[in-house]
């Protein structure tokens, strides 16, 4: 991807690239994706295997965690909804928005008492737990981006 657009994608480059159980050289690439129907935010890393065919034509196969998949720029597909109007991004991205989300207390939350129990001095555990099942929106994902001039 970092070809096609002509940014960096965030991968920094390996001096000498790697080779595949062929011969042939492995590149690794990460991207993240945000679905635009459901909002749900994931991230990948490839290992992309450069090879050519039998008439000289490159080719390249994509593999995550050791099995072969589709290469994720032509068409991928929401793993939480499986829609298929996804947006690719440079790695980082998903986990930078969701970690700063988590350091960021909900809008109306109650605050910690000064010992860090709740406001009624009780442990806030329904708050923990609400935060870590939250189904994050695509609006979560696009809001650092919305501020840019």
């Amino acid at each position: 991807m970092s070809d096609i657009a002509g940014a960096s994608n965030g991968v920094h480059p390996i001096s000498r690239p790697t080779v595949g159980p062929e011969g042939d050289e492995v590149a690794h690439e990460a991207y993240a994706f945000a679905c635009m129907k459901c909002g749900h935010g994931w991230e990948r890393s490839y290992d992309i295997e450069h090879h050519v065919d039998g008439e000289g034509h490159p080719f390249v196969v994509y593999f995550t965690d050791g099995t072969r998949v589709p290469s994720p720029l032509t068409s991928p597909d929401c793993v939480n909804c499986g829609a298929h109007l996804v947006r690719i991004m440079r790695a980082g991205q998903v986990s930078s928005v969701l970690e700063s989300a988590r350091r960021t207390p909900p809008r109306g939350a109650p605050k910690a008492g000064p010992d860090g129990a709740g406001p009624d001095g009780g442990a806030d555990t329904e708050g923990t737990t609400r935060r870590r099942g939250h189904h994050w929106h695509l609006s979560n994902l696009l809001h650092p981006f919305s501020h840019r001039k």
